[in-house]
């Protein structure tokens, strides 16, 4: 950010829509991608930025939600989202040494998961009492999961899919996903400073933005307390599929991590 007053309340913004994401009204932390790039034009600062406020998110909702988290599902889930991490960086490095186009990433991540909503609706209609637990739903949920985290910062609409068709109570859908969030986005930190997308500047920025993060923490609990289990399922199911939508908006800016544009050009 170059201290224009729209660009720290828009990324004001960010940090309360991430704070109310984790804590409870999942699916919305989608919306923090397009709209932190253009509060920060730069690409990788602005992936940065985004990753430093959702971790300090996510130890918000670990604190809110540690006591129901379901980790058999997110051990069966780690083997395969560590394969999607080192896909999604082979597709980071894709992008920066060959100039692929990024939003061809981000729009074959929204067209499967799209693929995966229609799946999870229809098995609702045609058989709700049955939850799937073959070994390759967590294999195709965790290697999605773990592409779309590291490619686009988009791994939120999987999780909550999978967690939906797991058919958990609503706290069990926040803590599980809340642990599953703070360990891969921990896992990242260290990847993204060697990729030059955490700095000394993004730090700065996210230390701007911690109040943002609190009030949105405590807005989305008091939200969660409120709202009935199939209410929350529904507004998930809703906020995940709007979530995948906005994969195909315009990119505010050349999709290249290397190319520096100080201008927005309008997720």
């Amino acid at each position: 950010m170059h201290g224009e007053i729209w660009q720290w309340l828009l990324a004001g913004g960010c940090a309360l829509l991430a704070g109310m994401a984790k804590t409870g009204v999942p699916g919305l932390g989608i919306l923090v991608v397009p709209l932190m790039l253009l509060a920060v034009p730069e690409p990788k600062l602005s992936t940065g930025t985004t990753l430093g406020i959702l971790c300090v998110a996510d130890l918000f909702a670990v604190i809110y939600y540690r006591r129901h988290a379901h980790w058999d599902r997110l051990l069966k889930l780690s083997p395969w989202v560590a394969i999607g991490l080192a896909l999604g960086m082979a597709g980071v490095w894709a992008v920066d040494a060959w100039r692929i186009d990024q939003v061809w990433f981000t729009r074959l991540i929204g067209l499967i998961v799209l693929a995966m909503i229609a799946l999870h609706v229809a098995r609702r209609f045609t058989a709700a009492e049955n939850v799937p637990r073959s070994w390759w739903i967590a294999a195709l949920f965790g290697v999605i999961a773990g592409f779309a985290t590291t490619v686009a910062n988009a791994a939120g609409p999987v999780m909550n899919l999978y967690l939906l068709s797991m058919a958990l109570p609503k706290e069990e859908f926040m803590g599980t996903g809340a642990w599953f969030f703070c360990i891969i986005n921990l896992v990242k930190v260290p990847l993204f400073c060697a990729n030059g997308c955490i700095t000394a500047q993004t730090l700065e920025w996210d230390a701007w933005l911690l109040p943002g993060v609190i009030l949105g923490a405590a807005l989305g609990r008091h939200l969660f307390l409120r709202v009935p289990q199939r209410a929350f399922e529904i507004i998930v199911l809703v906020l995940a599929t709007l979530a995948t939508g906005a994969l195909f908006l315009p990119h505010p800016h050349p999709p290249s991590p290397g190319a520096v544009q100080q201008e927005p050009a309008g997720r």
